[in-house]
């Protein structure tokens, strides 16, 4: 017989599917207050900006975004008509494509990051300690973990983000 979740567990579960969906909503309303646009073209932008050489498959770029994103093609789409991203044929795979990322692009992600970064210390960072931080993190790594996410490392995460 299979073991069903325990009323705790799954009280976990709806909370943070709630947590994080208000989260994210709150934080998009700020980027939207600022002039921006959604969180996930940051979230696209970053990813490009991240890779080797600039550039993503659409498929690479999907798997990458921090959020869900199940319409890349049209995100794609959108950022290429701003001037923020590139559709290139793959010279091996002439049916493949890659996406990179425009100076424009770069300059976007950089701006943006000063107001996620402010909605991000406004409903994460002052609500958390530091050791509170770790601690979550861990333990949705531990989540991450079970369905076949690998854990980031903080170094990574703080890699990424461009400077205050």
């Amino acid at each position: 017989m299979k073991r069903r979740p325990s009323t705790e567990a799954t009280a976990a579960w709806i909370r943070l599917m709630r947590v994080q969906s208000r989260v994210l909503d709150c934080v998009e309303q700020d980027l939207k207050k600022a002039g921006f646009p959604p969180l996930a073209w940051y979230d696209a932008l970053l990813e490009l900006s991240r890779a080797p050489s600039g550039e993503l498959r659409p498929v690479e770029l999907e798997r990458q975004m921090l959020i869900p994103q199940y319409s890349t093609s049209r995100l794609i789409d959108r950022l290429v008509d701003e001037g923020l991203a590139l559709r290139r044929e793959c010279k091996i795979d002439k049916r493949g494509q890659f996406v990179e990322i425009t100076e424009a692009g770069r300059e976007l992600q950089k701006r943006m990051w000063g107001a996620y970064s402010a909605a991000i210390e406004k409903y994460v960072g002052s609500k958390l300690s530091d050791a509170d931080a770790v601690k979550l993190s861990n333990l949705l790594d531990r989540l991450g973990c079970s369905c076949g996410e690998m854990k980031l490392p903080a170094a990574a995460v703080n890699e990424s983000m461009p400077s205050r």
